[in-house]
């Protein structure tokens, strides 16, 4: 980095402090300063414990502010509803006292790590990344899997290195981190409780990030996510998302609320995932007309594909393009074994099968994705 981050402690106990204080200063990167509420720091350090209302107050201060860009939390307490409302307030970490020197080492190196990541993909004012966002059209079709996959694939651009991001909207039964096992720390409900600490710096702390290099921002489970998400926070973080990364893939589910209405509104592309049932080309017919009725998504942003396509289906791609009066836009192979095999491992499709027809596909999607122009 080219220049070092500063970090405040605010730790009344001098042994405690003390333990902090040599920690730090082995990092070159960091600058250790005396905490004050009204000074701005890359990184706080709170001891909580004493007074807890007090305490809170203070890191609910610090993030309206914007004042701290992250907050660690320590504490001698351990009892599990504190741990729980720590975690709830936003701080990034907990780190229980007495403290271990490899629990502060990792936050620490974690945290280096995302503010590297922030400098690196940069917040720039004319970038506009391309929101694709994928909607099933009814439940079991496979949008996760797509979504998942299309992800990782459009990361294989091998001419411009893209970056991307990875956004589960299936608010009450997200499954992204299942089919990536992963462990996320945080998910979009966080964000839309602190929507007036939104930046590059603050979504960048909140991202999970996969050992492939994509983002991943889950969704909350179960009722954590009821009524937070509104279509004034869609529009915010997207627009963000926007200026950070070159693709935004948004796992949709088969919602049609009124935040999925503004996620489609602001998508340069709108997936409609399929399969070659009558059933399911029904729905998306029925889609396809709720969607002129709205005026948007226009005709030529929206993409329809067909998964677990093969060619012995009962009903033809000829048929099922003359019933939606619209082209298929992609075909995915009908491969069972291999994509519960990926699923069940929590590994993409490249990771597990790369040279298999499935996985060739949607790199294929991804490949066609990248290249169009909008409009």
């Amino acid at each position: 980095m080219n220049h070092q981050l500063a970090v405040g402690l605010r730790i009344r106990n001098r042994k405690i402090r003390a333990d902090f204080e040599e920690i730090f200063s082995s990092f070159v990167d960091l600058h250790l300063q005396e905490f004050s509420p009204g000074k701005a720091f890359d990184l706080v350090v709170l001891d909580i414990g004493e007074d807890l209302e007090k305490d809170f107050e203070l890191v609910h201060s610090l993030q309206a502010s914007g004042l701290a860009q992250e907050i660690f939390l320590t504490s001698a307490r351990l009892e599990p509803d504190l741990l729980i409302r720590a975690l709830r307030t936003g701080a990034r970490e907990f780190i229980p006292q007495p403290v271990k020197k490899e629990d502060v080492s990792a936050a620490i190196k974690k945290f280096l790590e995302r503010k590297q990541d922030s400098y690196s993909l940069g917040l720039k004012s004319d970038k506009r990344g391309k929101i694709i966002h994928l909607i099933g059209s009814k439940g079991g079709v496979g949008t996760t899997t797509l979504a998942v996959n299309l992800a990782a694939s459009l990361l294989k651009n091998p001419s411009d290195s893209p970056s991307v991001v990875l956004m589960d909207m299936n608010s009450l039964f997200g499954e992204i981190p299942i089919f990536l096992n992963i462990q996320p720390e945080f998910n979009w409900a966080e964000v839309a409780r602190n929507i007036s600490r939104l930046d590059s710096h603050y979504l960048m702390s909140i991202l999970s990030k996969h050992r492939n290099g994509m983002y991943i921002l889950p969704s909350p489970t179960g009722l954590d996510g009821m009524g937070v998400s509104t279509p004034a926070f869609i529009e915010k973080i997207l627009g963000l998302m926007r200026q950070v990364f070159d693709f935004i893939v948004i796992d949709g589910g088969q919602s049609l609320d009124e935040v999925s209405l503004k996620i489609l509104e602001m998508s340069d592309y709108l997936l409609l995932v399929a399969i070659l049932s009558l059933p399911c080309l029904t729905n998306v017919k029925r889609l396809l007309r709720t969607f002129e009725k709205l005026g948007f998504p226009r005709n030529e942003q929206i993409r329809i594909i067909v998964n677990r396509y093969h060619k012995k289906s009962l009903i033809s791609l000829k048929d099922a393009e003359a019933a939606l009066n619209q082209k298929i836009f992609g075909l995915v192979d009908n491969d069972y074994p291999t994509t519960m095999s990926a699923i069940n491992q929590g590994k993409t499709l490249n990771e597990v099968a790369s040279g298999a027809e499935v996985t060739k596909n949607i790199r294929s999607l991804a490949s066609t994705l990248a290249g169009l122009k909008k409009g």
